[in-house]
């Protein structure tokens, strides 16, 4: 991290956390970010779920919920984008406040409710994105909908034609009983649902399913199994979690979604048990609490194909995507490793 960005960040955390990230975004449409390029190496370059990367360090959903600035992120280190989540119409979200930074835990609790502009105006910016970028969308459904599932493949259906992918998000905690929908009767029906559209549109992409880190065995059994029978293309493991343990911030006790340092090992947990249950059958991308390359690796070696993080960037700012990639590479050079494929799952194990 530079002296500007340093500077950049100290002036951010002096505002109100929702007022920052506003702010970060207009930086990111101005040119007052850093722009390394595409971060890349044999070793990093990969493929996942039919997608080629130039590296394996994606951006999570939440950040550019409203695809507003595609380009510069495109160009700041990361492998992949996802932006979003999106709904069938535009909706506000929760009553502010409604965004926590918890600096002594290096962490976030946020209860947006899936605050965004709608479909048709994030489609038309998508329409318009970088054509050498990967790019997907976040699916979600409308507080107020009669058709939760539906809403799903509406957005899909609305977007997919400027999308490298798509994600199925079941697993906030801030849209009441959305995450009733990661039962298994369900969610198979639903996921069928979106996977119907899918294979109708003209030309098909990826879809993923992110799930929430509370999750019991039988829960993450049933997910496993449903994700196998409708022919998910990938699984992002994990949503934020509605755990405080551990915390020392005084905002602990807000509602909403943990994310952030204290996640990383519960997600990673998460994770690696997924990956015990589908046996390599379904590519997996770690999220949660992840802001070093050594964090990412890590992930790497419990069985992901594929990393996100965000939180970690409101504390280390959007450097740490090059930083991260970078340090990866070296990583896997230290221990031999050719390709990330090859470190996928290595240590699996040691999370079991």
């Amino acid at each position: 991290m530079n002296m500007i960005e340093k500077l950049g960040l100290a002036a951010l955390h002096r505002m109100d956390p929702e007022a920052a990230h506003g702010m970060s975004i207009r930086a990111l449409k101005m040119g007052l970010t850093p722009a390394p390029g595409p971060v890349t190496s044999p070793r990093l370059r990969t493929r996942v779920a039919g997608l080629d990367l130039p590296n394996p360090v994606g951006l999570a959903a939440g950040f550019d919920k409203n695809a507003e600035a595609l380009a510069p992120l495109s160009r700041s280190g990361f492998g992949f984008i996802e932006v979003g989540a999106a709904t069938p119409r535009p909706q506000p979200g929760n009553p502010k406040p409604r965004l926590f930074r918890l600096t002594e835990d290096r962490a976030a609790i946020n209860r947006f409710g899936f605050n965004n502009e709608g479909m048709e105006a994030i489609g038309a910016r998508l329409a318009a994105r970088p054509k050498d970028a990967v790019i997907g969308l976040n699916l979600g459904a409308n507080k107020d909908s009669d058709d939760r599932p539906g809403d799903f493949a509406k957005v899909l259906a609305h977007c997919a034609a400027h999308l490298d992918f798509a994600t199925v998000n079941v697993s906030s905690p801030n849209t009441e009983k959305l995450r009733d929908l990661q039962g298994k009767a369900a969610l198979t029906a639903l996921l069928a649902g979106v996977i119907e559209t899918r294979d109708a549109l003209p030309r098909p992409l990826p879809v993923f399913l992110k799930i929430a880190p509370d999750l019991t065995e039988a829960e993450l059994e049933d997910i496993a199994a449903a994700a196998r029978e409708t022919g998910v293309d990938a699984v992002i493991a994990t949503n934020t979690t509605l755990s405080r343990d551990g915390l020392a911030s005084v905002h602990m006790g807000e509602a909403g979604g943990l994310s952030g340092a204290p996640l990383f090992e519960k997600s990673t947990r998460v994770l690696a048990r997924l990956s015990a249950l589908t046996q390599g059958a379904i590519p997996l991308i770690g999220v949660g609490g992840i802001s070093t390359a050594e964090q990412a690796y890590t992930k790497i070696c419990a069985g992901a194909s594929a990393v996100q993080f965000y939180t970690a960037m409101v504390y280390g700012g959007l450097s740490l995507a090059g930083e991260i990639a970078r340090g990866l590479d070296e990583l896997l050079a230290r221990d031999g490793f050719d390709n990330v494929a090859q470190a996928v799952g290595s240590k699996r194990e040691d999370w079991l």
